[in-house]
Order: C-alpha cells, then sequence, then structure tokens
C-alpha cells in the first residue's frame, strides 16, 4: 500500500513539472507571436519604445519563474508527504511496549513492570474490557518483565478479550505505588491526526507514538498445552 502511494506521489510529481514545464513553452511561444504580430502591426511613424519591449520581456521572465518556483513547491511536498509515508510505514506490523490494554486470544502476552523504588514485594491485578477484576498475581519485584499465560490458578484459559494490566508495589504490607503495565502489542495501523503520529495496535487501542517506550519485530510464543500460570497464586 505505501509502495503504491509513493509511487503515486512519483508519478504526480512528475506529471506536475512536465504540466508546468508545458504551460511554460506554450506562454512562451504565445508571447513571441503576440511580440511579431506587435511589430507587424505597428505605425512605422511611431514605433514601440524599446523600453516598453524590455518591460514586457522582463513581465514575462518574472512569471515564468513563478511557475519554476511553484513546481519546486509542489516537488518539496509531495517528497516530504513520501517521507512521512515511510516513517508511518517502519511502524506497521511492528510489536510497540504501551501502557495500553492488550487483546488476549490465547496467546501470551508479555509486559514490563514498573515496580516502585524501596517495594520488596508486587502484585499483578488483572482487569477485563469492563473494569472488573479478574486475577491478583504474586509477582517477581526484581524480574524486569512478567509473560501472562491467560488462565487461572485451576489452569482454566481466560476467555478471549480486552484485558489491562496494574502493577501494585509493597512494603511489608503497605501500598506503596500503583501503575499500568506497559504490553506489546501489534500496530496494525498508523495515522497523522491533528499533526500527531497515532498508531492503532491490534487491541483495537489507539495510542500516540510519543507514549510508544519500545520497538521490536513481532515475537511468537508456543505455550504447552497444559500451561499453568508460573508463579500464579491468590493474593
Amino acid at each position: 500500500m505505501e509502495t503504491s502511494s509513493a509511487t503515486a506521489a512519483s508519478g504526480a510529481s512528475g506529471s506536475t513539472g512536465q504540466s508546468s514545464q508545458g504551460y511554460i513553452n506554450s506562454d512562451f511561444e504565445t508571447f513571441l507571436k503576440m511580440m511579431t504580430t506587435q511589430l507587424q502591426s505597428q505605425d512605422p511613424l511611431n514605433p514601440l519604445d524599446s523600453a516598453d519591449f524590455a518591460l514586457q520581456l522582463a513581465t514575462f521572465s518574472n512569471v515564468e519563474q513563478q511557475v519554476r518556483t511553484n513546481v519546486l513547491l509542489e516537488n518539496l511536498g509531495v517528497q516530504m508527504g513520501m517521507t512521512g509515508m515511510s516513517e508511518l510505514a517502519n511502524f506497521v506490523g511492528m510489536e510497540t511496549r504501551v501502557a495500553a490494554p492488550a487483546r488476549f486470544t490465547g496467546a501470551p502476552i508479555e509486559m514490563t513492570l514498573d515496580v516502585a523504588k524501596g517495594a520488596d514485594g508486587g502484585v499483578l491485578v488483572v482487569y477485563d474490557e469492563f473494569g472488573a477484576e479478574k486475577q491478583r498475581l504474586t509477582i517477581d519485584t526484581a524480574a524486569p518483565f512478567h509473560v501472562w499465560q491467560g488462565v487461572d490458578e485451576s489452569g482454566e484459559r481466560f476467555a478471549d478479550g480486552l484485558y489491562s494490566f496494574t502493577v501494585e508495589s509493597y512494603r511489608g504490607e503497605e501500598l506503596v505505588g500503583s501503575s499500568q503495565a506497559a504490553v506489546y502489542a501489534r500496530v496494525e495501523e498508523a495515522r497523522i491526526e491533528n499533526g500527531e503520529t497515532v498508531l492503532l495496535l491490534n487491541s483495537g487501542v489507539t495510542v500516540p507514538a510519543s507514549s510508544v517506550t519500545a520497538l521490536r519485530f513481532p515475537v511468537v510464543y508456543e505455550a504447552p498445552a497444559d500451561v499453568t500460570e508460573e508463579g500464579a497464586g491468590e493474593v
């Protein structure tokens, strides 16, 4: 899609340049015909002043330069548009790490855990798309990331849907911090809205590109048939 758009833009650029050049050539031929007719029709006893000829030539030259300037500006605009499309295309198909809900369809969901400084314990709280708490898991506060397998304590798989994850940090029994976990999600579409690049994730959630903290090629997880959540347990 991006290649076709870029090709079309390039073709449009070439077409615009050729068309504008055609206008210049056509106008120049018209100007020469007008000047020749003017010379043939002038009164021999009262010929046109040479200064008037110079003024006409200068006027045409200014018009020609303006047309050429417009062509250059049009080509520059097309090139900038192609650069923007190329940058947007770099996002599509990649996995971003962003603090947002993730869609669970059976495949594990990888996320990073932002545990509060000084905390000696942590809990991952799982919510469904309606905000209902579905699971609480003890996490290793020293681990930089966590892979949620999407199964409950009995090994049953959660229903497909949108889930969000919150990291609760504890010092002893005291809650000292709470933050949304940053999940990895695939980018389905990238576009510009109001001058800002926004990304549509495979979860259906739209996020600004500025909120993305990492970008990587997709990772495929193959979970065993009888998978249980590592470290899972009621808190």
